[in-house]
């Protein structure tokens, strides 16, 4: 299978109609396989919660377009859990700023700035 223009595309114009506005795309080869390993298009205004994978780091490499991935820290505030942002990355390959390793047990989420293919690869089978 290769990653090309193509591929980028159909996701891409996939991720556009989806009611997420993201599509993914599993590239585990059989049920066997444990890991999470996936393609995601992602359009502007996608909406994903802040969340954290608690027992592995997560690592994620931007293939197309430009987006920040935004850390956070868990803030108790009258009884009440918020988060307060601690750093903000732009992922861009057309500026040479390709992804980055997110540590296990960090809040996150991502904000799009335009339409964009991550590769996203963890440990451990997907839970909800």
């Amino acid at each position: 299978m290769l990653f090309n223009n193509e591929l980028m595309d159909t996701l891409l114009a996939q991720a556009k109609v989806s009611p997420r506005l993201r599509q993914h795309f599993d590239l585990r080869t059989s049920a066997s396989d444990t890991s999470q390993r996936m393609l995601n298009a992602l359009w502007p205004g996608t909406e994903v919660p802040v969340h954290r994978h608690e027992e592995t780091a997560e690592t994620v490499v931007c293939l197309r377009g430009k987006l920040e991935e935004v850390l956070y820290e868990a803030v108790q505030e009258g009884g009440e859990q918020t988060f307060r942002e601690v750093s903000r990355q732009l992922l861009s390959p057309q500026e040479g700023l390709y992804g980055m390793q997110i540590p296990a047990d960090v809040w996150h989420t991502v904000h799009v700035l335009e339409p964009s293919v991550i590769f996203e690869a963890k440990d451990g089978a997907y839970k909800p």
